[in-house]
């Protein structure tokens, strides 16, 4: 059958191939516009787009940038320019090739490239989204590259890319006009978006998006708070809220517990150990404030990240009434004690779905040491939840992990350890014929009624580990 001419395409109406597009992915309809002026014209019908999921790379090297809905700044620009006007839901993530802050001389010039690109992108899809009113979802994440590791950026880098700041300025004013214009925004997530979001960016919430708003999402590890606790009374309707920890103040959390607001049901905290010095977990909420908190909202989940967090630090956090569910430990130079493992196979064995535990350093530490049981064994068996488990740079000793795959077995849906975190003991080895990594596989495999196999990718696990959190926190405050 002729797809474009004669009696295929040409006979059909617009209506039922704007239909039949509708079922393409986003890249695919960019690939089929190319076809044909009919099909061009039936492609950029409205409703097509009426969700976008863009990604864009801001640094050198490649330069292409990937994304659901095509490559690069320029493809950005014109899906932009072409229905950031009336697009309901836009999602924008921008990867960053720089890997390194301007001190570093060799990356110096490809950090300013990125640095560039990303400030000329989020002008330009700030630009064309200022008067739409359609807008319900709006969520953007930023580069952490650009953001640098080792903290904020001072005014003198950010002057040799932005001359008195005058695009740090206008878009900032951009964001806060977007706010105001809204009419029905659901969903507003900002997540390490440089020098975007002000703590008075959110009071230019117009009065009746302050009304629908459900989920709240604003990060960028800086000073100070970005989501005031004046400013969260107005969204009534918020069930969903993700913010730095040590800004989950007790007056935030007792006024989130007031009778006069929607439970909360989701809450995404990020703590990064990095800050502390500059903000304390003094001001944070108290045990009392959780058991309100809870009391108000019974349906409440709770996911943590901690970054470089030490461990008296965490004993301090994981308070008891906090209904964790998804829990992410991801070190450079810390180290997370089998104590911090054993209250948290306590408090949480009705809760915990998710664990994470990845270490980025040379050694891999023994948690299971002068102990009768490991405690990521105890962990298993206590969590009678647990659904994902992941575990790289401690040491995960064979039997163990044996142990693990029979304790959750086809409950566990994902069990990933890289294989150098993996060992085996000498002693047990004697006993057993073979290959012990094979035999090691099967017996997991066994456990688990599926094949497994060990992560041979250490990258997989060691991924940006913000981006992560971003990620993860759009999948579990969907779930609402």
């Amino acid at each position: 059958m002729a797809l474009c001419g004669g009696v295929g395409a040409s006979a059909l109406p617009s209506e039922l191939i704007v239909h039949i597009f509708s079922f393409l992915p986003d890249r695919d309809k960019l690939r089929a516009s190319a076809v044909c002026s009919r099909w061009r014209e039936c492609l950029f019908y409205p409703a097509l787009w009426s969700g976008l999921k863009l990604r864009a790379r801001t640094g050198t090297g490649s330069g292409s940038g990937t994304g659901t809905a095509g490559n690069g700044t320029g493809r950005l620009e014109f899906l932009i320019r072409r229905f950031g006007s009336f697009a309901r839901e836009l999602q924008l993530e921008l990867d960053g090739a720089a890997q390194s802050g301007p001190g570093d001389p060799e990356l110096g010039e490809r950090w300013r490239e990125a640095a560039h690109a990303y400030l000329d992108q989020v002008l330009c899809l700030l630009g064309h989204l200022r008067n739409n009113r359609n807008l319900q979802r709006l969520s953007l994440y930023g580069d952490t590259c650009i953001l640098q590791d080792d903290g904020i950026l001072d005014s003198s880098c950010l002057a040799q890319i932005d001359q008195g700041g005058k695009k740090i300025k206008e878009m900032q004013q951009l964001f806060e006009e977007i706010l105001s214009n809204s009419r029905q925004l659901k969903w507003l997530s900002s997540s390490f978006m440089l020098g975007l979001v002000t703590p008075c960016s959110l009071a230019s919430l117009s009065n009746p998006s302050a009304e629908t708003l459900e989920h709240l999402s604003l990060l960028d590890g800086q000073l100070p708070s970005l989501v005031s606790t004046a400013e969260l009374q107005r969204l009534v309707h918020l069930r969903s809220l993700s913010i730095d920890f040590c800004d989950f103040s007790s007056e935030m959390c007792r006024l989130l517990s007031a009778s006069d607001r929607a439970p909360l049901h989701r809450l995404s905290l990020l703590l990064n150990g990095a800050a502390l010095e500059a903000k304390p977990l003094d001001g944070t909420a108290t045990e009392d404030d959780l058991k309100a908190l809870v009391r108000r909202s019974a349906n409440l989940r709770v996911y943590l990240m901690a970054l470089d967090v030490c461990s008296q630090d965490l004993l301090r956090v994981l308070k008891p009434s906090l209904p964790l569910e998804r829990i992410h430990l991801d070190s450079f130079s810390t180290l997370v004690t089998d104590g911090v493992l054993e209250l948290i196979s306590q408090q949480y064995h009705k809760t915990l779905t998710h664990f994470v535990l990845v270490r980025d350093d040379g050694g891999f530490p023994d948690l299971s040491v002068n102990r009768n049981e490991d405690p990521l064994v105890l962990l298993a068996w206590r969590c009678v939840h647990l659904a994902v488990l992941i575990i790289h740079g401690y040491t995960v000793w064979s039997h163990n992990l044996v142990a693990i795959s029979r304790l959750r077995g086809s409950n566990l849906k994902v069990l990933t350890v890289s294989e150098e975190s993996i060992d085996f003991d000498p002693d047990q080895s004697v006993f057993i014929e073979g290959d012990p990594v094979h035999n090691l596989v099967k017996e997991v495999s066994l456990g688990l009624g599926r094949v497994w196999h060990p992560s041979m990718d250490s990258s997989v696990i060691l991924s940006d580990p913000t981006q992560h959190f971003h990620r993860e926190m759009l999948s579990f405050s969907e779930g609402v």
